[in-house]
């Protein structure tokens, strides 16, 4: 076992210019309190649904990704953030696309002489929105039966960008482009009514204790409308 608390560093969250970088040290409660522009509003909202106090005060974002769990809440907001882990190890750094990262479920890219340092998010316009949904068999200590997340970008009153991406509806967490590629040029209040379910037909929900394969399948849809519902009202304010 190794404590890297000490490691100057590694439990901030730092303006780069054209991005932020989340240090592997960095809790969730940290993530959950920092003033952040409105983007990251989805990953902060998820970090107030992981477990409980204790878990937020003690856990942290790279842990839960590190875990590569298909229903690690940390995942589909920053799948939707176009977020980059940065590893380092004797050999040098590297940096890989968190959807590089996640191999499958509980693998990942990480080498045994690595370690999971920083997390890099560029930034978005300073019009977009974001925000996250889950669905659980309660609203607190529950692992999620499904989750969405949403980052939107509309400048002029029609989304010129979407980023979505669903979690625990596959072996890992997966970005939607045919979804984003239909929400462009939409108009945010009209944004709900264009998802169908055959923009998630490349999700692959398995069936547990927790929820049917067909369940996930059409809560997930469910989601998505609320989501893009809700963001519907800021962009409409920010146009």
């Amino acid at each position: 076992m190794l404590d890297l608390s000490a490691i100057a560093g590694l439990a901030s969250i730092e303006d780069r210019g054209d991005h932020h970088r989340i240090g592997a040290g960095v809790t969730w409660a940290g993530l959950r309190d920092a003033a952040l522009p409105a983007w990251f509003d989805g990953l902060r909202a998820a970090a107030g649904k992981v477990g409980g106090a204790q878990v937020q005060n003690r856990g942290t974002l790279l842990g839960n990704l590190c875990n590569a769990s298909p229903a690690a809440d940390g995942v589909p907001p920053l799948l939707a953030l176009d977020a980059t882990v940065e590893l380092a190890g004797v050999r040098g750094v590297r940096r890989l696309s968190l959807g590089a990262f996640i191999l499958g479920n509980r693998r990942t890219a990480l080498a045994a002489d690595e370690l999971a340092v920083a997390l890099l998010v560029p930034k978005a316009s300073a019009e977009a929105v974001a925000g996250f949904e889950k669905l659980g068999a309660r609203a607190y200590l529950v692992i999620s039966i499904v989750m969405v997340a949403a980052v939107l970008e509309a400048p002029g009153g029609r989304i010129a960008r979407a980023r979505l991406a669903v979690g625990a509806c596959s072996e890992v967490a997966q970005r939607l482009p045919a979804l984003e590629a239909a929400l462009e040029g939409v108009a945010p209040a009209e944004a709900a009514q264009v998802v169908q379910p055959a923009h998630l037909a490349g999700l692959a929900p398995i069936g547990d204790v927790r929820a049917t394969a067909d369940y996930r399948q059409e809560a997930a849809v469910v989601l998505l409308r609320r989501l893009l519902a809700r963001l519907a009202a800021p962009l409409r304010v920010a146009a």
